[in-house]
């Protein structure tokens, strides 16, 4: 709706400083409302700036998701190398979380299928059958499927 630029001042220390900003109203046709947008990027058109917020809120709920589902709050290790080792494996798991989401007949909220996928982390069920009745009684033990190894005694 409008692209406008402004400035503000600051004394700090008997000196005079100016600040340049960019105002961008955008009418958000879903809540029938105007928002106002402040930025300092004068490169990038006010269309551009107006996508970036709307996708903005969509990176926000899954950076929400992954902190609150993964528990990646701290760092493991202080490296460049440990940081995005960490960061890659959490996203890598969350993109796990998402497609059974969604390839689920039942309809699961993203933090119970990370619940209770940890809590039958190590029981033997098929992950197909189990993401669809994930109340079923789990088996008794395995099928017989894998070959014994036989080791005679020296």
């Amino acid at each position: 709706m409008k692209d406008e630029i402004g400035e503000f001042h600051i004394s700090h220390a008997g000196r005079k400083i100016v600040h340049r900003y960019r105002k961008i109203t955008v009418w958000l046709e879903d809540k029938k409302e105007e928002l106002v947008l402040l930025t300092n990027n004068f490169k990038l058109a006010a269309r551009t700036i107006a996508a970036i917020y709307k996708e903005r809120w969509q990176i926000e709920l899954f950076f929400t998701a992954l902190k609150q589902n993964l528990r990646v709050k701290t760092f493991v290790g202080t490296s460049a190398n440990a940081v995005h080792i960490q960061i890659w494996t959490a996203l890598v798991a969350i993109l796990l979380l998402k497609y059974l989401q969604f390839k689920a007949t039942t309809v699961w909220a993203l933090s119970n299928l990370a619940a209770l996928l940890h809590w039958n982390l190590f029981t033997y069920r098929d992950l197909w059958q189990w993401i669809n009745n994930p109340m079923d009684v789990p088996p008794e033990r395995p099928p017989a499927e894998q070959m014994c190894l036989v080791l005679d005694s020296i």
